[in-house]
């Protein structure tokens, strides 16, 4: 089981008991932290997408440390100008510790995400107006109506209700 999560600003694939290193969080080293913003969970090939978030879906990890990354060297220079700019940068960070991925929620979404495609499909076969020519002709031609090929589209839709 994984999740996408946005935490501290960024994205992040998780999985339980997986160590990732953010940007530093608010909480003392050993506090539990709870993440709300879940994007999309798979429970073993059981995909849920939020939209934009899932409801009721949570991420909880503990704060291992606080910690510096690594440094990171901002050069710039303009040649034949005697323009030289040395730089460093070293981010403040908080290594976390996935503890549980709460997919409640997860079944709510399914079923929105199910119940409008029917509708929709309902929607399509009534409405002929706002069919194209070539579905239009693509339905007749499914119904078995004869020389559907050198009508317009008028006809077709007045072919088509008959």
């Amino acid at each position: 089981m994984y999740a996408i999560v946005e935490m501290a600003g960024q994205q992040f694939k998780v999985a339980k008991d997986q160590k990732v290193y953010v940007h530093r969080l608010q909480g003392e080293v050993g506090s539990k932290v709870t993440f709300d913003n879940v994007l999309l969970i798979d429970d073993k090939g059981n995909v849920t997408i939020g939209a934009p978030a899932i409801e009721g879906a949570s991420v909880t990890a503990q704060i291992l440390s606080h910690l510096k990354g690594d440094k990171v060297i901002v050069f710039k220079k303009k040649r034949r100008k005697g323009y030289i700019k040395k730089n460093g940068h070293r981010q403040y960070l908080s290594e976390i510790q996935i503890e549980s991925i709460a997919a409640s929620g997860a079944k709510k979404s399914v079923k929105k995400e199910s119940a409008p495609k029917a509708e929709v499909k309902g929607e399509a076969t009534t409405d002929y107006s706002s069919m194209t020519v070539a579905e239009l002709k693509a339905a007749a031609k499914e119904q078995g109506i004869s020389g559907y090929t050198s009508l317009k589209k008028a006809e077709l839709i007045e072919a088509l209700t008959k």
